[in-house]
C-alpha cells in the first residue's frame, strides 16, 4: 500500500512463508535480479541477508531434498543438490533462485497490518510463476477486487 514508505517494498508482492510469535519471514517474488542463458530466474527476495539464497519450487514434489512447505504446491529449499540442478541447462520448471529475504521482528508485521500497509491475499502459484514480474503487483491487487489506481494512503480494511 502507498503508506508503506520503505523503498524495498514499493509495489512488492511478498510470499509470507512463516509467521509466529518470533516474527515473520517472507520473500518478495516480483523483483527479478537476472535471467541466465539456462532459463534460471534469480530474484531479490528482500533486503535482509542478501548473501543467503532460497529456492522456491512450485508444483514439483522434491522427495530427495529437504523442503519447507509454504503453501499449496509451494516449497522452499536451501539444498545444494537442488541448486546444482538449477544451474543445469534446463532447470526444473516453476523454480526460482531468490537471494535475501524480508523479515519482521515480533509484532512488527502486525503493526504494519494494523496501519493498512499491506493487502492480504491467498497464495496463488500461478501468480508467482505464470505472471510476468512487472505485472504481478497489479494482477495481485486486481484479484482482490481492487483497482490499483484507487489505492490511497488511508487506514482501512486490508
Amino acid at each position: 500500500m502507498p503508506q508503506l514508505l520503505d523503498p524495498h517494498f514499493s509495489r512488492s508482492v511478498v510470499l509470507l512463508c512463516r509467521h509466529n510469535h518470533e516474527g515473520a519471514f517472507g520473500l518478495i517474488v516480483n523483483r527479478p535480479l537476472l535471467t541466465t542463458d539456462s532459463d534460471l530466474d534469480v530474484f531479490v527476495g528482500g533486503p535482509v541477508e542478501p548473501e543467503r539464497s532460497w529456492i522456491l519450487v512450485g508444483g514439483e514434489e522434491l522427495d530427495d531434498v529437504p523442503v519447507m512447505h509454504v503453501g499449496k504446491g509451494l516449497s522452499l529449499s536451501t539444498s545444494p543438490d537442488l541448486l546444482r540442478r538449477l544451474l543445469e541447462p534446463h532447470p526444473p520448471k516453476n523454480t526460482r533462485l531468490i537471494v535475501g529475504y524480508a523479515g519482521w521482528g515480533p509484532g512488527q508485521l502486525e503493526a504494519e497490518l494494523n496501519a493498512s500497509a499491506w493487502l492480504i491475499g491467498d497464495v496463488e502459484r500461478d501468480l508467482i510463476f505464470d505472471t510476468p514480474a512487472d505485472q504481478m503487483w497489479e494482477t495481485a491487487i486486481r484479484r482482490l477486487g481492487a483497482d490499483p489506481a484507487a489505492l490511497t494512503m488511508s487506514r482501512g480494511v486490508h
